[in-house]
């Protein structure tokens, strides 16, 4: 019988959510959107968006950077 490995749901977004749009340079225009938590069983994401992506725009889910790094 396999083991379930539980984690706990943090009170802070584990993640934040952007919305990328391509713009004439490679970096493209990142707005965020939202952010995302990390379920229980580690198998998917909670979402909360404050914003809707516009019409083209890729979303992107990434860690947060740390403070005062860029």
């Amino acid at each position: 019988m396999k083991k379930k490995t539980e984690t706990t749901t943090p009170n802070r977004p584990t993640h934040r959510v952007y919305a990328v749009k391509k713009t004439g340079d490679d970096k493209g225009h990142w707005t965020e959107i939202g952010a995302a938590w990390a379920q229980q069983d580690g198998k998917g994401f909670n979402l909360k968006l404050e914003f809707l992506p516009i019409a083209g725009a890729e979303i992107v889910i990434r860690e947060p950077r740390a403070e005062g790094g860029r």
